[in-house]
């Protein structure tokens, strides 16, 4: 029997013995971004996507072997186990084979066949299967009784047996399994009298396409008319690409018996084989429709969380508005709140002058340094009205998305943060730390509300959160994280430690101070050898006693970088600062058992850039001025833009009138591209030129053509 690590190895094609290291680190407990970093020369280096690969091939063999105990014991119960079918279904790795292979045992509710076997009537089925009957009404004939009336009714119950039968043959689902693969189309209709309702799903009022072409995007969309109760959906071959391939299959001669063989294999197909494998297919495809939207939005996720921040500088934020006014506060360098207050810049108050000087004066009292904007209503007017004050000093001015931010400002997080103020200042809070760090903001907020994805909310739940917590967990421990600084929220997320002590660290750090050094963290309670293990490499702590607990040098490599430094003469904060020293060291030399060149590699590219984070630095940008709503819009404007959202289908591009704009994939590049991620990262600066304007549906078409 196979292993389920050539298993994988196979589905994966990753070396065995790389894979079934990974599958060993992963049994020990270790984390996809603790291997990825600290494990290379156990796994040939390779990278969190080959690890997280691994894991999840790993992960659905398991489940198959749970199933198969499950459907042994089943089969076992019944006494129908026998040594041959017990083989079969050990040597199975196959999810959809598996489930072929019970199906004659599965428990059924009553059934057609199910009747017709409590008349007596399978030996007439059995004799009809076998085909040589010429004359099987006459055979009939001797099954009719007090409970069956006459020989149409043996006929047909012989019939709906054999249509059991024909279902449940594994050969017969692969055939018809493999004409829906190649040879479905999926079609989509209007349900009768929701035109008016159903509008936004006109385009699928009566859509056709071949199953395998449709793009999971589109796919995703009818599932959603479908759900909503405005579209009909199905997808089947043509029978007669189907029909034929069945009865050769199962049709032997030209005798009366076969004609009932043969009508039986059409009533199998039409009422039971089609429908299952049509629930099946769509069912698959469904999958990986999810996984690919699951993808993109994971790869939006990843971009999103790395943007770049500004660092520790004292800003001002505004969450805009009309009526109820900007709500303005004032931040420290921590992201500590100073200062709230709210102007009236905009109508219906327009109290423009006194906003303006309400807003030189918070910016000189705090020494503010930038100011952040939260891009919704009233955002570009808002834009206009601060970069039109004259302050005393260079500020930087910044438009932050505010995707989530009402989710975070009313959580519980949120409110146990400020639990004095009310979700307006939270908000505003919010939108400038968001600035300062928007991976220690955004991981308050539960990854599904920030709005960097495509159908979302139609996916499966639990894989897309599994995914979007990987990736804010790698996310989080490839830029590392400030042992004595971080959040609560932020340290959830370390490789190792999760929500309980996350927890602890904090109440220790309340209670006993700053962290000194990563070998205090073992002080703290329940945080063991394990923990420590998978969690030290990826916290910093600033000014440290020893200047390795600020790098992503791993306490277990601490004792070579030391070994370096006494063959060199110096000390370890030498290594970090002169080049010429790190120049002379021979890694040869340094190679053992546990530490491979990889590792010794890592550690030099850290010497030289210790702590560094790995994020790019931010940059101002400015909409195209006197353009502030769709009707300001003419086709042909050259914009510049910033991307705010990637699909399969294009990317959205916000040009400062309150409703993104789409760039087509094929209005991406002047050159054919299949990925719109190869062309644009989410937050980049594009120039753009308008195509079409749709007021009445607020739709723009865009183009980044040269």
């Amino acid at each position: 029997m196979q292993t389920i690590s050539t298993l994988v190895a196979e589905q994966t094609g990753i070396s065995f013995q790389q894979v079934r290291n990974t599958i060993e680190l992963l049994d020990e407990g270790a984390t996809i971004p603790f291997i990825s970093r600290y494990r290379k020369e156990r796994t040939g280096s390779l990278d969190e996507v080959a690890i997280a690969s691994v894991k999840e091939s790993y992960d659905k063999f398991l489940e198959i072997e749970k199933r198969k105990a499950t459907i042994l014991k089943t089969i076992e119960e019944q006494d129908q186990l026998t040594d041959e079918l017990k083989e079969k279904i050990n040597n199975c790795f196959d999810a959809t084979e598996l489930e072929d292979i019970y199906l004659p045992y599965k428990p059924k509710r009553k059934t057609r066949a199910s009747k017709a076997k409590e008349l007596g009537l399978e030996p007439l089925a059995k004799i009809m299967m076998k085909q040589h009957e010429r004359d099987i009404e006459t055979r009939a004939e001797s099954f009719v009784n007090d409970d069956v009336e006459d020989i149409n009714v043996a006929l047909q119950g012989a019939r709906d047996i054999i249509a059991e039968w024909v279902n449940e043959n594994q050969v017969a689902r692969e055939i018809v399994r493999n004409s829906y693969t190649q040879k479905a189309v999926i079609v989509a209709k209007l349900v009768k009298g929701k035109e008016e309702e159903g509008a936004k799903y006109r385009d699928y009022f009566e859509w056709s396409e071949p199953l395998k072409k449709c793009p999971s995007h589109r796919f995703l969309a009818m599932q959603r008319g479908e759900k909503e109760g405005f579209l009909k959906i199905g997808a089947a071959p043509d029978p007669e690409e189907v029909l034929p391939r069945l009865k050769r299959f199962f049709v032997k001669g030209q005798t009366s018996a076969s004609d009932q063989v043969e009508d039986a294999v059409e009533d199998s197909y039409k009422r039971l084989l089609s429908p299952s494998i049509e629930n099946e297919t769509l069912a698959a495809f469904k999958e990986k429709a999810d996984e690919e939207a699951i993808r993109v939005f994971s790869e939006n996720l990843r971009q999103l969380l790395l943007a770049p921040p500004l660092g520790q500088k004292r800003v001002l934020a505004i969450d805009p508005g009309y009526r109820t006014g900007c709500k303005v506060v004032c931040l420290d360098a921590q992201g500590e709140l100073l200062h709230n207050e709210t102007i009236y810049p905009h109508p219906p108050q327009k109290e423009m002058g006194k906003a303006k000087k309400k807003l030189d004066s918070l910016v000189d009292a705090y020494k503010i340094e930038a100011i952040a904007i939260g891009n919704g209503t009233a955002s570009r007017e808002t834009e206009a009205f601060v970069r039109g004050t004259k302050f005393n000093r260079d500020i930087q001015v910044f438009v932050v998305s505010e995707d989530g931010a009402s989710v975070y400002s009313a959580s519980k997080t949120a409110r146990e943060e400020f639990p004095q103020y009310d979700v307006t200042v939270r908000g505003s809070v919010s939108i400038g730390r968001r600035l300062m760090d928007p991976l220690a903001e955004l991981v308050k907020i539960d990854p599904k509300s920030i709005g960097v994805g495509q159908y979302q909310h139609d996916v499966d739940q639990t894989k897309l959160k599994d995914a979007l917590d990987r990736v804010v967990e790698s996310a989080v421990n490839s830029v590392g994280v400030n042992l004595n600084t971080s959040s609560y929220h932020l340290l959830t997320y370390v490789s190792g430690l999760g929500p309980s002590l996350a927890k602890n660290i904090v109440a220790y750090r309340n209670e006993n101070g700053a962290f000194e050094s990563r070998k205090a963290l073992k002080k703290v309670p329940r945080l063991g050898a394990k923990a420590f293990e998978q969690a030290a490499g990826f916290l910093r702590i600033t000014d440290p006693k020893n200047p390795l607990d600020n790098t992503a040098v791993h306490p277990e490599s601490y004792p070579v970088v030391e070994q370096m430094a006494k063959d060199l003469e110096c000390k370890i904060t030498d290594l970090i600062s002169d080049k010429s020293l790190r120049g002379k060291i021979n890694l040869n030399k340094y190679l053992s058992d546990e530490i491979g060149m990889p590792t010794l590699q890592d550690i030099m590219e850290e010497l030289e850039k210790p702590g560094r984070d790995p994020r790019q630095t931010i940059k101002v940008f400015e909409f195209a001025k006197d353009i502030y709503s769709i009707d300001d819009l003419k086709p042909g404007m050259k914009l510049p833009g910033i991307v705010t959202n990637i699909t399969n289908f294009g990317a959205f591009v916000d040009v400062g009138v309150k409703q993104d704009g789409l760039v087509h994939i094929s209005q991406l590049a002047d050159r054919f591209i299949s990925n719109p991620a190869d062309v644009v990262k989410l937050h980049q600066h594009v120039e753009v030129t308008v195509l079409e304007v749709d007021v009445a549906r607020k739709r723009i078409q865009l183009s980044m053509k040269s």
